[in-house]
């Protein structure tokens, strides 16, 4: 997928020792430089109770948008193994733009995982990606299918994410990845118990989940950042956490007064 991928990108070594990528074309790196592995962790795995849930699950299923640099799927996959999970696992994900096989060759992040084997079998899938849906059983129990195209032509059967990460690039560059019709559109790909954790605390943002009928819920957020977000259709899913005005920032996003 070389026409397809993104030139000019760099890896930095952030915070924690783990790498990012910086994007040129949307001046931004892929992680907090405060600590790529760190962060992810905590929004995508502490946050939403993804690593308690994960030892006792029969099954789940996941759906990311941005897969990146991996690196999410590289920390399930670690924390599966780690805990001798058996769940059954379907790992949905959406990158427009992927990396570069070389790019991903040169990852670090086996220094940051107790199964260090996870960061080769996440990066091997740079190697033979197509545009459109790419299937790849990683283990006998967790298959990914990775898709290789704009979130809008996304349009899978049968999905009922149980967790949803939403890691794309933020909002002041993209957009069009955290409007109100996205929101709407990954609910239909949802459980009645989902559960979706962002490191995005933008009201505008929020607003967009609101307005699509998502309960958000503000959390304390990772490695300098304020807050994080994580929202459910269901509000007892967020327990005691602090809910935000969905009502308020609904309106306001549909007035588009952000």
């Amino acid at each position: 997928m070389s026409d397809d991928s993104i030139p000019g990108n760099r890896l930095v070594e952030t915070r924690d020792g783990s790498h990012t990528v910086y994007s040129p074309q949307f001046d931004q790196h892929y992680h907090n430089p405060n600590g790529a592995v760190a962060e992810s962790r905590y929004v995508f795995f502490e946050q939403n109770g993804l690593a308690a849930e994960l030892g006792k699950a029969d099954s789940l299923t996941i759906l990311e948008v941005g897969f990146g640099t991996g690196l999410n799927l590289m920390l399930l996959l670690d924390e599966y193994l780690t805990q001798h999970a058996t769940a059954e696992i379907d790992y949905y994900s959406v990158e427009a733009f992927p990396l570069d096989p070389e790019t991903a060759a040169d990852f670090n992040f086996g220094k940051h995982l107790d199964r260090p084997e996870s960061l080769h079998l996440v990066t091997d899938l740079f190697q033979n990606l197509s545009r459109g849906m790419n299937h790849v059983d990683l283990l006998d129990t967790l298959r990914v299918h990775l898709f290789c195209g704009l979130f809008d032509n996304f349009n899978p059967d049968h999905v009922h994410a149980d967790y949803i990460f939403h890691d794309a690039f933020s909002p002041d560059v993209n957009g069009e990845l955290w409007t109100g019709d996205v929101f709407k559109k990954i609910k239909r790909f949802s459980a009645d118990n989902v559960i979706l954790s962002t490191y995005c605390a933008a009201s505008k943002a929020r607003g967009a989940m609101a307005w699509a009928g998502w309960k958000v819920a503000r959390c304390r957020g990772a490695l300098g950042k304020r807050e994080m977000s994580l929202a459910a259709l269901e509000p007892d899913r967020l327990g005691e956490l602090e809910r935000i005005n969905e009502e308020r920032l609904a309106r306001r996003y549909e007035k588009e007064d952000f």
